[in-house]
C-alpha cells in the first residue's frame, strides 16, 4: 500500500476529483472509496491518512462516519480531513475528529448536486461550473502543499448547534425526499443507477429503474442518468443537472483508485 492513503466518499464526483488532485500534489496516493464499507480498513502502515467527504444535511454522510470507526490508523501518522459543501461547513469534520483525531482540516465549497434544494451554481462564492472547477483545483493544490509541509490546524473543527439539529433530522428528510423519486419512460434500464447506488436501493423492475426509500441523497442516480430519466419533483426537471466533469460513474464505483505522482 502507498505511504499516502485518502479515504473518500463522493456522491457526484466533486469530492473524488478533489481527492485525486490532492493525491497528485503529495506524490501519489491510494484513494479508498467509502460509498460502502471500504475494502481496506487497516492502514496502520501509512504515513499520511486523509479523508475527503461531502456535507449532507449539515454533517458528513452517516455511512461514511459509520465506516470511519472501522479504520485503523497509526497514531503517529499525519491525518487530515477535507469537508466539501456548497455553502457552509457543517459538523462533519467535528464528528470525524471524534473518531479519528485530525492534525489538519479544511472546509471547501463547490457546486451543489442537491438540485431539489437549490441550483447547482448557488454555491459560496456563487460561480459557474467551469470557474468552480478551476477554483477547486487551485484549493486542492494549496492543501496538498500544506499536507506535504506537515501543517497542523490548532483549532477544533466547527460544531454548530444549528447544523447539529439539521444533521440529526437529515435521515428522515432523505427518506421523505426519496419517496418522491420518479422514473420516466425515458429510462432504458441500463442499470447504471443500480450499480452506482451506495445503499443498493435501486433495482430494475418492469423494464425501468425502481427506487426505494433507503436513500442517503447522494443523487448520483439522478445526476449521472444518461437519459435524464430520474427526478425528485418538477424542480429537478427544470434545473440543470450537474456532476463533476472529470469523474465518470464507473470511477465512482471503484473500490480503490491508485494515483501516481
Amino acid at each position: 500500500m502507498n505511504k499516502n492513503v485518502i479515504f473518500c466518499y463522493s456522491g457526484t464526483g466533486n469530492c473524488l476529483d478533489f481527492a485525486k488532485n490532492i493525491a497528485k500534489g503529495i506524490g501519489g496516493a491510494d484513494i479508498i472509496m467509502m460509498r460502502s464499507k471500504p475494502v481496506v480498513t487497516d492502514v496502520s502502515e501509512a504515513e499520511r491518512v486523509g479523508f475527503v467527504f461531502p456535507c449532507y444535511g449539515g454533517g458528513a454522510p452517516e455511512d461514511f462516519l459509520f465506516h470511519a470507526a472501522l479504520i485503523k490508523v497509526n497514531p503517529n501518522a499525519y491525518t487530515f480531513g477535507i469537508s466539501q459543501s456548497a455553502a457552509y461547513a457543517g459538523i462533519g469534520l467535528s464528528r470525524l475528529n471524534n473518531i479519528i483525531p485530525l492534525k489538519y482540516w479544511k472546509t471547501v465549497t463547490h457546486q451543489c448536486s442537491c438540485i431539489w434544494l437549490f441550483p447547482h451554481d448557488l454555491m459560496m462564492p456563487k460561480m459557474g461550473a467551469e470557474d468552480a472547477q478551476k477554483r477547486s483545483e487551485q484549493l486542492a493544490a494549496e492543501i496538498a502543499a500544506d499536507v506535504l509541509a506537515g501543517k497542523t490546524t490548532d483549532k477544533l473543527p466547527p460544531n454548530n448547534a444549528l447544523n447539529a439539529l439539521e444533521n440529526k433530522a437529515w435521515a428522515g428528510i432523505a427518506e421523505k425526499k426519496a419517496a418522491q423519486f420518479k422514473v420516466s419512460d425515458a429510462c432504458i434500464a441500463c442499470g447504471q443507477c443500480v450499480r452506482l447506488c451506495p445503499r443498493n436501493n435501486i433495482r430494475i423492475e418492469n423494464g425501468k429503474a425502481a427506487i426505494g426509500t433507503n436513500c442517503i441523497q447522494c443523487l448520483g442516480c439522478l445526476q449521472y442518468c444518461p437519459e435524464n430519466a430520474i427526478s425528485i419533483g418538477k424542480i429537478t426537471d427544470q434545473r440543470e443537472h450537474y456532476h463533476n466533469p472529470n469523474i465518470s460513474a464507473e470511477e465512482l464505483m471503484k473500490d480503490i483508485i491508485h494515483i501516481e505522482e
